[in-house]
């Protein structure tokens, strides 16, 4: 099943032309902001004359622009960063190239990683790979996208609510977020810091679990993270609970048909499945929509056109602050910065933040009590498959929908993949969610590869 595997003990230059081949080729569907082709073919020849070697010795991959990277820029899809060029590579990163990885490019993005299907982004936006009138989900729709398309085998993302399931759901590929902190966040632009995790998109989840694995660990630089990439025991067969909040006529019939198809083959497995109720589902994107632009507003306060990033002419140190975050930021950022900083204000913290907060605790000891009888539980990735672009570009409330299903698990910082499943008439893609307790990634992935297998 592993796609990386074909990738290995081959001509790591070969590997990387025919990905920036492939790469331009693809160029109409913007999912890359930058190739980084000399840095590239440089690590190339070095894992050719074996001064480079490691379990991912000579394979291209992505990062998403919202990690820093030598070689090129970073740029978070945004004005603000255009042109910015890193002193440091993400943790996450160096991980990769340390077994031998080789990045070849950065992947569009909504800027900062503020939106649910890239179309946010100060670069235009990425075509779904699937149908190029669809929006490719986001904020990691370029990763996804790359990954689709074959440019590369994987590719990393940040999922803070969604941003790597979602498009990996629109897309047709398996998309991980971790148990918050399994990954280190150091060095890649924040959003949210207490729901940002580091995951990745890959064909197959074989080739998932590895990248997982290579990146996972505990980094001086982020003292969120975890000690390694846990594997509990695995048993034979599971107890796996589908959220019936989650399969209501809101959501498309045929994503519902698609996920009550891979629940049937979980049963054909062996496993026990069963309805199960999370009444709190309904209130997670009220939280999320709360807690995360109170984050977002504070996170970005470090954008002022002084310290660094892009600076607007002005004539008095007021004006270069608001000028440059008017010119810098698109309109989205604004929405999220002021509804963040009026939950924060005096008079409306207690009314809103602490309140989402303490509804944020609930929603955690529903899914703590669900995990008391069930190892894994199962929902769509999405209401709906991938929309057109431009549908829901002027309607926020819309698009914010489209992450009801996954904001939950990132609030509560449990692992979730998004595995395909069977598409819509019309071929579009569909995703399953497999959501599990804390640290119980590797069983998630395990899963994933036995239906695969299956």
């Amino acid at each position: 099943m592993s796609v990386i595997s074909d990738y290995i003990g081959v001509s790591a230059v070969q590997n990387v032309k025919n990905a920036i081949e492939a790469a331009k080729r693809s160029e109409g569907f913007n999912a890359l902001l930058s190739l980084s082709e000399e840095r590239a073919l440089e690590r190339a020849a070095k894992v050719d004359a074996g001064e480079i070697s490691g379990r991912l010795a000579g394979v291209p991959f992505v990062a998403k622009d919202n990690f820093l990277t030598l070689g090129g820029t970073t740029t978070a899809a945004s004005d603000f960063l255009r042109g910015f060029a890193s002193p440091l590579q993400a943790t996450a990163v160096e991980r990769l190239e340390a077994e031998g990885a080789i990045c070849i490019g950065k992947s569009n993005l909504d800027a900062f990683a503020h939106g649910g299907s890239t179309e946010n982004s100060a670069f235009g936006p990425t075509k779904n790979a699937v149908d190029d009138t669809k929006v490719a989900g986001g904020s990691s729709g370029g990763s996804a996208v790359v990954t689709a398309l074959g440019i590369v085998p994987f590719a990393i993302g940040t999922d803070t609510g969604g941003s790597i399931r979602q498009p990996a759901s629109f897309n047709g590929v398996v998309g991980v977020k971790p148990t918050y902190g399994t990954v280190s966040r150091y060095g890649v632009v924040a959003m949210a810091s207490s729901t940002d995790t580091i995951g990745c998109f890959a064909t197959n989840a074989a080739d998932a679990e590895l990248v997982m694995d290579i990146m996972a660990g505990k980094d001086a630089n982020d003292m969120t993270t975890l000690p390694d990439f846990f594997a509990p025991e695995q048993p034979a067969t599971l107890k796996i609970g589908v959220i019936k909040e989650a399969m209501t006529d809101d959501v498309d019939a045929e994503v519902r048909a698609s996920v009550q198809a891979y629940v049937d083959g979980l049963k054909a497995a062996g496993h026990t499945v069963e309805d199960v109720s999370l009444p709190m589902l309904k209130y997670a994107l009220a939280i999320y929509y709360i807690v995360v632009p109170a984050e977002i507003s504070s996170n970005l306060a470090r954008y002022d056109g002084i310290r660094y990033g892009n600076r607007a002419d002005a004539t008095d140190l007021t004006g270069v602050y608001g000028k440059s975050r008017d010119a810098g930021f698109m309109a989205e950022n604004k929405r999220r910065i002021m509804i963040g900083s009026y939950v924060l204000s005096s008079g409306f913290f207690d009314a809103y933040y602490l309140q989402a907060q303490k509804a944020r605790t609930l929603l955690i000891g529903e899914f703590d009590k669900l995990f008391e009888r069930y190892d894994t539980l199962v929902t769509p990735v999405a209401p709906t498959p991938a929309f057109a672009i431009g549908e829901n570009a002027t309607d926020p409330v819309k698009m914010y929908l489209a992450d009801v299903m996954t904001v939950p698990a990132s609030l509560a910082g449990l692992p979730a993949i998004s595995v395909p499943a069977n598409p819509t008439a019309a071929g579009l893609p569909v995703g399953v969610q497999l959501i599990g307790p804390r640290r119980s990634d590797a069983r998630l992935l395990a899963l994933a590869k036995s239906q695969e297998v299956a």
